[in-house]
């Protein structure tokens, strides 16, 4: 089904939440207590896995319906409708322009087009060609371009900067047309990374985002993989800026999370044995993660990447009631990091969820015990 694979795009939240590796799956089996394939996740009305939504980390219905509706009917009009409608300064706003931008990039992959086919996404063509004055498709078309750098060229290659370039003239054309809307340079803090913007560059591009949207969840992930990149992988820069950032979160605010995402980063450079996942380093973030989710609002975009991550943390660090405690919340959607690394989310989350389940009940746990 075609949405289904639209929305592996917000997988993408990944140009932003994704350049991660899969050897962080290493050793994943050796932190059961028991085998999982006893526990049985249905006693907790946990969805079966081939029912996992991988589209999404969490529900967006009007999303989804909009994404439908375009796809079937190749015209833009509800997508510029619901972004029109979308708050500015808010994370669904940029959540969404990622999607719409990761379909129409999926779409042209599938059908690039010939002598006798019309190539996918001309749906967004149309939307900038006969609106080229709507914030909202510039915003599209901006994420749209940085999104086919990194899917169909290499970083450092001719093509690769001539999309990037381009890509950067549309994050300005985009902010032109939105001047508080803090999206535009969210989207070009991925051009900040493949272009290799110098440390003033970076700081003036995010100067701006922090006059727009100060604690915007997803514009400190993509500055957090910037920075990573920027200094080969530094974690004592990676830790600083997301430390920085949980300091000054105000109440309520799941820039808490942060140094969890930084020690996520980070996972190739230590031992992934389970006194790691105990040390002082790993229980101090996952700490300040489960704090942000303790205080954040119930509705917040981005509460459910957060829990996601947890469940992953808590798993490894053999702390089941908590593991459960999060899966009961996020249970459903499975689009989020890190089970998105895998050509199999579902099969990843679900050997995770089995884990939790395995050691709960090896502890004494049972579905008449767990809090929902």
């Amino acid at each position: 089904m075609e949405i289904l694979w639209v929305l592996f795009a917000l997988a993408m939240m990944g140009m932003v939440l994704l350049p991660f590796t899969l050897r962080r799956r290493a050793g994943i089996q050796q932190v059961a207590p028991g085998d999982p394939d006893a526990a049985d996740p249905a006693n907790y009305g946990f969805v079966l896995q081939e029912e996992l939504d991988i589209r999404m980390p969490g529900p967006d219905r009007d999303l989804l319906d909009v994404l439908d509706l375009v796809q079937r009917t190749q015209d833009y009009k509800a997508a510029a409708q619901l972004l029109a409608g979308t708050e500015k300064d808010g994370e669904v706003r940029w959540q969404r322009v990622q999607a719409f931008a990761g379909a129409a990039a999926l779409e042209l992959m599938r059908r690039p087009g010939g002598v006798s086919e019309t190539p996918g996404g001309q749906w967004l063509r149309v939307w900038r060609a006969e609106k080229p004055k709507d914030a909202g498709g510039a915003a599209v078309h901006a994420e749209f371009l940085v999104q086919q750098a990194w899917r169909t060229s290499t970083p450092g290659t001719d093509d690769f900067r001539i999309i990037m370039e381009e890509a950067r003239a549309a994050c300005g054309e985009a902010a032109l047309l939105a001047p508080g809307d803090p999206v535009p340079y969210i989207v070009e803090l991925s051009v900040a990374r493949g272009l290799a913007y110098s440390q003033p560059e970076f700081e003036q591009l995010w100067l701006k985002i922090l006059d727009r949207a100060p604690t915007h969840m997803g514009a400190h992930l993509a500055a957090l993989h910037y920075w990573c990149e920027k200094w080969h992988g530094s974690r004592e820069l990676a830790y600083a800026f997301a430390e920085a950032a949980a300091a000054r979160a105000p109440q309520g605010s799941l820039l808490a999370a942060m140094p969890l995402f930084a020690v996520f980063e980070h996972l190739p450079e230590v031992n992934l044995v389970r006194s790691f996942h105990q040390s002082e380093v790993v229980t101090k973030a996952v700490h300040g993660a489960l704090y942000a989710v303790h205080s954040a609002r119930p509705d917040d975009p981005m509460l459910a990447h957060v829990r996601h991550l947890l469940v992953f943390f808590l798993v490894r660090g053999e702390r089941w009631a908590e593991a459960m405690g999060q899966l009961v919340h996020v249970d459903g959607h499975v689009g989020a990091l890190p089970w998105t690394l895998t050509a199999d989310p579902a099969a990843d989350y679900a050997i995770y969820r089995a884990l939790a389940v395995a050691g709960y009940e090896a502890n004494g746990g049972s579905p008449a015990t767990l809090s929902h």
